[in-house]
């Protein structure tokens, strides 16, 4: 037997009384209303996440567990799968040592883009750098980095 599931607005489709073979009406009207926009903002947010991760040599279980969740979610938010809940960017923000607006940051009229091979490539050398155990290997390679630069001009 089905009973008529009401709201403010009016009568909503019928629920069955278990709840197991009828999705929640509120889980249907948030897919509704979740735009192509708002979830190009969730994924470059998610992407901006995992850049800056991964310029820190962070790991995806190293930055889930300073924040709390679990690797899958860490994952999940860096894809753009799950929406961060404004505390928990704030949270990570706070983590990678950035402003909340660095997430936001390349959104304002234009779209989301692919990371160039040249940033993919400057992704993975932070990531390489930072993980390097000894002190004087790293000054060793950052000037051999400004020599390498400083000769191209």
């Amino acid at each position: 037997m089905k009973q008529q599931h009401e709201t403010r607005t009016g009568p909503v489709a019928p629920v069955a009384e278990t709840g197991r073979d009828a999705a929640p009406p509120f889980r249907a009207a948030a897919a509704r209303r979740s735009t192509g926009r708002t979830q190009d903002v969730d994924r470059r947010v998610g992407t901006r996440v995992r850049e800056r991760r991964i310029m820190l040599g962070l790991t995806q279980q190293q930055l889930a567990d300073l924040i709390g969740v679990t690797y899958q979610q860490a994952h999940k938010y860096e894809r753009g799968i799950n929406r961060v809940s404004a505390g928990r960017l704030f949270e990570i923000a706070q983590v990678l040592s950035v402003a909340v607006g660095y997430f936001f940051d390349g959104l304002e009229g234009q779209d989301p883009r692919a990371i160039s091979p040249r940033e993919r490539m400057c992704l993975e050398l932070a990531r390489n750098f930072a993980q390097i155990p000894n002190e004087r290997h790293q000054e060793a390679l950052s000037q051999l980095a400004r020599v390498l630069a400083t000769d191209s001009h």
